[in-house]
Formats: C-alpha cells, sequence, structure tokens
C-alpha cells in the first residue's frame, strides 16, 4: 500500500468516530431538551399581559432579579437574548421570549400570555388576531421582478397613449 491510501482510511477512520460520536451526543442532547420541555409545559400559566417594550439585549443587562442571573452559564450572560419588558397585573417585568414568537409580539397591546416561570413560550390575540407591527422585508429578486412589472406597465400605458 502507498501512503495516500494509508493516509485516505486514517482519515476515513476519523471522519466515522466524529460522526458516530455526534450521534450519540446529538440523542443525550434531545432527551435533555426533551426533558426540560415536560418541565416547563408543567410550570406553564396563560396569563394576560400588556407587551410595553421588546428588544434583543445582553442578559445581564435585562435588569433580571440577582437569583436568575447568578444561575446562568459564564457564557450565556453576554449572549442577546429576546427580553420583553411587559405589565403582568399591577408589576411590570422583564420576560425572557421565545425567538420565534419575538416578532410577532405587537407593542403597547395586550394579550394572553402562557408563561412558564420568567419565558414566554405561546401568544395569542385578546381580542382577534395578532396584528404583525412590521412588514415582511422582501428580498432583491421580488423587489427587481415589482419594478419590471411597473416598467412594463408604464411602457403598455405609453404605447396605448400613442395609438390614439
Amino acid at each position: 500500500m502507498n501512503t495516500f491510501t494509508i493516509v485516505l482510511l486514517i482519515v476515513l477512520a476519523v471522519m466515522i468516530a466524529i460522526v458516530i460520536a455526534l450521534y450519540f451526543l446529538g440523542k443525550k442532547a434531545q432527551k435533555r431538551q426533551e426533558e426540560q420541555q415536560a418541565q416547563m409545559d408543567a410550570a406553564a400559566q396563560t396569563v394576560a399581559l400588556t407587551i410595553i417594550d421588546k428588544k434583543k439585549m445582553k442578559l445581564k443587562d435585562a435588569g433580571f432579579p440577582e437569583a436568575v442571573t447568578s444561575q446562568i452559564p459564564w457564557y450565556g450572560k453576554n449572549a442577546k437574548m429576546p427580553v420583553v419588558k411587559c405589565k403582568v397585573g399591577p408589576k411590570i417585568m422583564n420576560l425572557l421570549c421565545d425567538a420565534n414568537l419575538f416578532e410577532e409580539l405587537p407593542l403597547k397591546k395586550e394579550v394572553k400570555a402562557t408563561v412558564s416561570g420568567l419565558y414566554i413560550t405561546a401568544v395569542k390575540g385578546m381580542h382577534g388576531h395578532l396584528e404583525m407591527d412590521r412588514k415582511k422585508k422582501k428580498n432583491f429578486r421580488t423587489r427587481m421582478m415589482e419594478k419590471a412589472k411597473d416598467a412594463q406597465a408604464q411602457l403598455k400605458a405609453e404605447k396605448q397613449k400613442k395609438a390614439k
């Protein structure tokens, strides 16, 4: 055997070992996530919230109590998380929010939310459906297609004026 074949076999063996290790780590992480999700579902409550403000900020700057910030690992304190400032009954609180729900939360509106501890997991509108406070951003191709259609419509209108 030449050296190229030996090196290729070694690299292949290392790649197979990495794939097997990632498979088992992934299964372990998935079990842990399912357990955490079950705990969050057990502690979930439906609460009426008035959303005052929402922004992505570092957890150490979000104004959470010392008991909460002391439980956050060192690498998580500088991560930017979606934080929602809301009024729950007479109290004003800062709550964490699911990243998928963060964009859908309406500002200055009252909503019914499912809250588990300091974490908002689901949101329903109080009166009717939730309104998106931001329009969805159009991609480059969509904008160019709209410009092309507008230009064709103008050209067609000019041709009709000349024909008359």
